[in-house]
């Protein structure tokens, strides 16, 4: 299972670990991604999201209706 968030399209980054000598090598970077069910009043149903932590705080402040319908408009889910 990928790790991308459901509603934003956040996904693994890859950099480098940098040493005080400067040395590199690679490394990942992995968004904080957590299970979470969502209540849409307007379909009467819970739904489970794989979302990151940002994302949640977004939900917090626009609602889960507002956000779904910006995640639709950028191509992140069809329903």
């Amino acid at each position: 299972m990928a790790r991308v968030c459901d509603l934003t399209g956040k996904r693994t980054r890859v950099g480098n670990n940098v040493s005080h000598a400067n040395n590199k090598t690679k490394r990942k970077f992995y968004p904080n991604l957590q299970k979470k069910r969502f209540y849409i009043p307007e379909e009467d149903a819970w739904v489970t999201l794989k979302v990151a932590t940002s994302t949640i705080r977004t939900i917090n402040k626009n609602g889960i209706m507002a956000t779904l319908k910006k995640a639709k408009e950028k191509g992140f889910i069809v329903y």
